[in-house]
């Protein structure tokens, strides 16, 4: 199958710095490329892939030293990519975007089958008054909790993420601390994993980038609980050091308050074996399977209670359900069958919207 994959030009494929979404599109790719297709992955000429790459501009923006102002570049790059994949569109069997609503309403009033994934969350009215505009368009979710907000639209199916089945991998070592593994913000919960670690009575390892954004949030709200319990903060770390400090973690903390889409963490941390403790918000009870790979709780006072009960949870058995249920290969299989819907069936005659 001739397969293009349509990337975000603000980050690298794979990343060079923070972004799930490019790395989702390396592994999907990759693993598309490993199964025999014909992948052509259009996203920024510093990407990395085994598939045939068409660079439309050079350099991802980010970290592109020739733009001031990446954000303001955004949306001007993105409508040069549009027009680019739209004069080879004839080229494909299917076109996979992963850039938001942008492909809409051009790739709408052409014949090549498409599909979007949408990997940020859905919970803001302005989303659902723009994907209604075009209710045949079809779309793919990271989670079914994430189209929650939005169930109207024209789903196609849900596509659970997966990562490289040996990119992460168990490290034989004792286990003496909680780990938080992620940015610093007040959405994913350090203040209450400090909180947790330390009516616990376990230390607390943290491995995340202080971003710009956020050092106002950490100056004010986190460092006046540092004094509570012991705490190390390791700072950003890169898949080589996963596997290590994942594997010597007791658990990792993951006390959300906000309808994570995906949350890439958690299936990291089951591929070194390690489970989850997990707040109920967003995709969290579709990842974690209570009493096997982590815990389910709502709340601080649950979580606490969880963390005695981690010896009951067996980290092979953990890994092995990464093995079943987590790899990029489910993954792809996941898309190829969506994708074959949408060669072999006709595309519904698009309704009108009235524009």
């Amino acid at each position: 199958m001739r397969i293009a994959q349509i990337a975000p030009l603000f980050e690298a494929v794979p990343p060079k710095l923070y972004g799930g979404t490019e790395r989702i599109i390396s592994w999907l790719t990759e693993e598309l490329v490993a199964m025999g297709h014909d992948v052509t992955l259009f996203a920024s000429g510093d990407s990395v892939t085994s598939a045939k790459l068409d660079a439309p501009r050079p350099r991802a923006l980010r970290l592109d030293p020739e733009i001031k102002d990446w954000v303001e570049n955004y949306i001007p790059a993105t409508h040069l990519l549009l027009e680019h994949i739209y004069r080879r569109a004839h080229l494909f069997d299917v076109l996979h975007f992963h850039i938001d609503y942008f492909p809409n309403s051009l790739f709408s009033r052409q014949p090549t089958p498409f599909l979007a994934t949408l990997h940020g969350r859905l919970d803001l009215p302005a989303f659902g008054a723009l994907y209604r505009m075009f209710p045949d368009l079809p779309l793919v979710s990271v989670s079914n909790s994430q189209r929650e907000p939005v169930p109207d639209l024209g789903w196609l199916g849900t596509v659970l993420h997966g990562a490289p089945r040996n990119l992460l991998t168990p490290v034989s070592a004792e286990q003496s601390y909680l780990a938080f593994l992620g940015r610093l913000s007040p959405d994913k919960g350090i203040e209450r994993a400090i909180r947790i670690a330390g009516a616990a009575g376990i230390e607390l390892k943290v491995a995340a980038k202080l971003h710009g954004a956020d050092a106002e949030y950490f100056r004010t709200s986190v460092e006046p609980l540092l004094a509570n319990g012991k705490i190390e903060f390791i700072g950003e770390i890169g898949d080589a050091e996963k596997p290590e400090f994942l594997s010597r973690a007791r658990a990792l903390l993951l006390p959300i308050e906000w309808p994570e889409p995906f949350g890439l963490v958690m299936i990291e941390s089951m591929a070194c074996g390690t489970p989850v403790i997990g707040f109920r918000r967003g995709s969290v009870p579709e990842v974690i399977e209570d009493g096997l790979t982590g815990f389910i709780v709502d709340g601080v006072d649950e979580a606490i209670a969880a963390c005695a009960k981690l010896e009951t949870l067996d980290r092979a058995r953990i890994r092995a359900r990464f093995e079943d249920r987590w790899t990029s290969r489910r993954m792809a299989e996941d898309y190829i069958s969506l994708y074959e819907r949408l060669v072999h069936v006709r595309r519904p005659q698009l309704r009108a919207t009235g524009i």
